[in-house]
């Protein structure tokens, strides 16, 4: 069976002053008619396309001068935005759109010429041909991968393309797992990975929250000032600090997914709510605790994973750190903490602590795997309930 997966390739373009001046113009008059857009959305509460278009079409294309395939973007932008509103029980609410939006649609108002350009379109000169960034991106530009509509977006000056592009793969096949993978995440160790053969990987993390530190007391330094310039210098450390740290869960992820065996099954925690949690621990280690990119390294683990033939999982790690991985003794005073380590008070088994929540991912994705040998349902998350060993 395939199935399909979808990750979001982030291009760079390299316009020139005129160039930039027409998108930034295209961006600023698509974002009008997405506000315009809005209002009528928000009064009449009207969310199916072919009846806003009845509505709104007309006035677009004389009064906002959109082009046809322009008019429908901004329609389905809007659309898309109170629909994702209303599925996050938000309460019904005007929606502005205030920091400029421009969607794209392939092969309409954006294309990849035969000799190496972006072709977008522009509110009043037509298309456009722009240069990219082809490096680390070229391997997606096959007929294996399809592109989606794109996101336009201008960081620092600097003009990107963020495009959703799909690939037909094989579905995972439980039965064919050859491996199981448990990996505990972490701040002092980015992740420590446990697999069947008894083997532990730990990527080091104190070199990150080292670095960390000193963007925290860098920014510290420049609130206290409070003049235009240093506001200034915060906005580029943030852009700097988010690149990093980006570039920090590519590589974990890239080498996590690459240690593994083919076909191999990789068990994560579902942190869903860690913020809730780490906010509990003490005023000098939160902002560390809380704006660590969990999230965002589990996607990565997850889609790399997909592409390489394996698949990742998550599952409630509840009692994962507390747990002998041995015994099955549950004790909160198994583990200490301030030194990373766990004794069980039963068996008096010891290690790592991170180590011991890995194997009891691993022990978990073991009883999963020998329960679901014929069929394997997942949810939206990626999530799966497995019993605690």
């Amino acid at each position: 069976m395939k199935q399909n997966t979808t990750i979001t390739a982030k291009i760079k373009l390299y316009a020139t002053k005129e160039q930039k001046a027409l998108i930034q113009e295209t961006i600023n008059a698509y974002t009008v008619a997405c506000n315009y857009i809005s209002e009528i959305v928000f009064e009449s509460k009207q969310l199916i396309q072919p009846k806003l278009h009845a509505i709104t079409y007309p006035t677009l294309r004389a009064e906002y001068n959109m082009k046809s395939q322009m008019a429908l973007s901004v329609m389905r932008t809007v659309i898309a935005r109170y629909r994702s509103a209303k599925s996050n029980k938000h309460q019904w609410s005007l929606i502005n759109f205030n920091r400029g939006e421009l969607d794209l649609v392939w092969n309409r108002d954006y294309s990849l010429t035969k000799d190496g350009f972006f072709s977008l379109i522009t509110h009043t000169s037509g298309r456009i041909k722009i240069p990219y960034e082809a490096k680390g991106v070229e391997k997606y530009f096959t007929d294996e991968w399809s592109f989606g509509t794109c996101k336009v977006v201008v960081k620092s000056g600097a003009l990107y393309l963020y495009i959703p592009i799909t690939k037909e793969i094989d579905k995972y096949d439980i039965t064919a797992c050859n491996d199981v993978i448990g990996v505990d995440l972490g701040i002092n160790f980015t992740a420590v990975s446990y697999g069947s053969n008894g083997k532990t990987f730990f990527f080091k993390g104190r070199h990150i929250k080292d670095k960390r530190a000193q963007f925290i007391k860098t920014r510290k330094e420049l609130q206290r000032r409070g003049t235009a310039s240093s506001r200034r210098r915060l906005r580029e450390i943030g852009q700097r600090e988010t690149r990093w740290m980006n570039d920090v869960n590519h590589v974990t992820s890239k080498a996590l997914v690459a240690n593994c065996k083919d076909k191999a099954l990789i068990v994560l925690e579902d942190l869903h709510g860690v913020r809730n949690a780490t906010e509990k621990v003490c005023k000098q280690n939160r902002y560390i605790s809380v704006s660590w990119a969990f999230f965002d390294l589990r996607q990565k683990i997850e889609y790399k994973a997909e592409l390489a033939g394996k698949k990742a999982i998550t599952v409630d790690p509840k009692y994962t750190s507390q747990s002998c991985p041995k015994c099955g003794n549950t004790d909160r005073y198994n583990r200490d903490k301030r030194n990373h380590t766990f004794k069980c008070k039963g068996c008096g088994y010891t290690s790592n602590d991170d180590r011991i929540g890995a194997m009891n991912l691993w022990n978990k994705g073991i009883a999963f795997v020998s329960k679901e040998t014929i069929e394997i349902n997942f949810d939206s998350t990626g999530h799966v309930n497995v019993p605690t060993m």
